[in-house]
This record gives structure tokens, sequence and C-alpha cells, in this order.
């Protein structure tokens, strides 16, 4: 289907992780007392092959697209509210707008398959596949040549971007859907298991939900692989997603995952490229069912767990800070001998 996926490369380094824990344990705290900090510190570290990593210009790519599978009622909104948010992220009144600016994020909205033609101005991208997917319970989502397309579009797209670090969001009614079933499909977890409210649907619009969702695994029974569930399944602003992180693991950058969908866009990347993982930082465990089961299957630990479920990128955006202050404690904390401060006595007990 698409014969020139990135190549991502295992970036282990163990003589670097080694210099990176010794770094952390000779800054002047107690050991391990700044918790998860440290550990994500070594893994900025690692990614960054760096021992004083430093982000750089990172940028906050919006991916949105609009899903045949919406008029079959999986959404509590109507389709037109993905063309109604992408108009609110490029006016700066959405979340993750408003948390973009508060943290200097590069913030690009990209249209990769919204039923709308968007006039031209800063801050948007053209990489429309199509108006929409195709309804999946009847037919594939995509065809195999736009499924490349979005692909071939989000390599692109991070090609274009400046900097060494990758924030991800998405938009589209009904993609948690689509997200639902590339879980279920690639991880072999029972669909009722991957699949939550979304939007706001009760208890009775999850059931419908989950039986629809029951049947479009029915018919793409065949499509096992990674590249033939995205397209069977998936959604223009998934694939386009995928290809982003298959790209930005590929040039090393510190990709930064949001919330279920954008974790469903890293499921399809590892099932394809294995070392996109250690790229990867998970931002928050999302409200959303599916999403807690999907992070311990990529064995990955969020760094929030707030309840959050709006997507958009804002769990990332969120997350950033963190980042930045891990990297920090690396390059500007002080060492006990650089600043003169007494180590622990041998003689004191643990």
């Amino acid at each position: 289907m698409f014969d020139t996926l990135p190549d991502v490369p295992d970036i282990h380094d163990p003589t670097l992780a080694e210099r990176l824990q010794a770094l952390l344990d000779d800054k002047t705290k107690p050991l391990g007392s700044l918790g998860r900090l440290e550990t994500l510190a070594q893994r900025l570290g690692l990614i960054l092959g760096s021992e004083a990593p430093l982000l750089r210009d990172p940028q906050l790519l919006v991916c949105a697209a609009d899903h045949g599978l919406a008029a079959r009622g999986v959404s509590a909104y109507p389709s037109d509210v993905t063309w109604q948010m992408v108009e609110n992220f490029l006016a700066g009144g959405a979340a993750v707008s408003v948390l973009a600016r508060q943290h200097g994020l590069a913030l690009t909205v990209v249209d990769c398959g919204v039923r709308r033609t968007f006039a031209p101005r800063p801050g948007l991208v053209d990489a429309k596949v199509g108006w929409g997917t195709a309804d999946s319970s009847e037919q594939p989502a995509m065809t195999v040549a736009q499924c490349a397309q979005a692909l071939a579009n989000g390599v692109d797209l991070v090609r274009r971007l400046p900097g060494n670090a990758l924030l991800l969001g998405e938009m589209g009614i009904g993609n948690t859907s689509a997200a639902s079933l590339l879980m279920s499909r690639l991880t072999g977890l029972d669909i009722a298991d991957c699949t939550g409210a979304g939007s706001g649907l009760d208890a009775d619009g999850v059931a419908r939900k989950i039986a629809l969702l029951r049947q479009v695994l029915q018919r793409h029974a065949n499509a096992s692989e990674p590249l033939d569930a995205l397209a069977a399944l998936g959604g223009f602003e998934i694939a386009t997603l995928v290809g982003a992180v298959l790209q930005a693991a590929a040039e090393r950058r510190v990709i930064v995952v949001d919330g279920f969908i954008t974790s469903a866009a890293v499921l399809v990347a590892v099932k394809l490229r294995p070392h996109v993982l250690q790229r990867c930082v998970f931002a928050h465990r999302s409200g959303e069912r599916g999403h807690a089961l999907l992070l311990a299957h990529l064995r990955a630990e969020p760094l929030l767990d707030l309840g959050l479920r709006l997507g958009e990128g804002s769990g990332a955006a969120l997350a950033w800070p963190l980042l930045v202050s891990a990297c920090a404690i690396l390059r500007e904390m002080a060492s006990f001998s650089a600043a003169g401060v007494s180590r622990r006595s041998a003689s004191q007990p643990a």
C-alpha cells in the first residue's frame, strides 16, 4: 500500500542511559526524590541523544476530518461540529488554542478530510484526501490510494515543520469509533472494552454504538494487517497522524501523545515500526473507556490523569510544561560537588 514508510531504528543506548541516571543521581536532592520527573528527564535525554536535552520549536499538530460512520448515530454531536471546531481553532477560541498560546506551542490545523472548504489563512494546512471517509459499516472507510495519500501527507507535514518535538491533536466527529475499531482489531480486545461515550452518549447510545462497531468489525474481518485495518476502519485524520508519527520518530523528535484517538494512531504506527514507542511521551490517561487498556497494551505510563476526554491535543499541551521542566533539571540543576552541598552520610540508614 505504501512502499516508503520511514525507517525508525532502535535508539536504545545503555551507555547514555547510565550516564543520564548518574547525572540525575548527582543532583542536589535525595536520591530519586523528583520521582517520575527523573524518569521523564532520562527518556527525553535518550530520545534527543543528549545529556543536556533542549526542546526547540515545539509543534502542535491538530488533524481534522469527517467520518461517514457518524451518520449512523455514533456521536452525540452532528458532523457539522467538525468544521465549526476547525474555525474555532483558527480563531483562537478552542481549549487547545488557549493552551498553545499559554505554553508557546506553534499550532497547525490540518484539513485532512473535512466536509467543508476553508478560506486559506495562517495556521491552516490543506491536506484534504476526500470529503470525509465512507461509512465503514457499508464499505472500507478509505480506498487503498486514499490511505496511502493520508500517510504521505503526514510524512510531508512533519518534514516541513521545524523543531524537535511534535504534539499530537485531532478533531473529527465519529473518530472515537474509528479509534475503538482500530484498537480492537490491532490488540485483539473485545470491542465493548474499547468503546466509550465519546463526546457524550448515554448508556443506551453506547450500547447501540458497540453493536454497530461489532458489525463493522465483522464486515472487515479480513482487514487484519495494520495498514489494511487503517484503510478499512480508520479516518483521514488518524491516517495522517500515523504518517506524522512515523516521520517524527524517524527524525528522532519527541512525540507527545494526547488522548484516545492519537494513541490509536500511535498504535498503528507501532505495529508498523515498533521502535516508534521509544520516542513517545504519553501526556495523560483519558476518561474514554478504552484508553487505559490501550495504554496498558502499549506499556505506557501517562504523565497526567485528570479525567480529560476533550481531545484536540489539549492533554498534550497541558503536559508540555513537565517536559520543559524535566529537561531543565538535567541541564541546570547543580551537582553536589558544584554546589558545595554535602552528600548523605554512608552511615545513615536508608
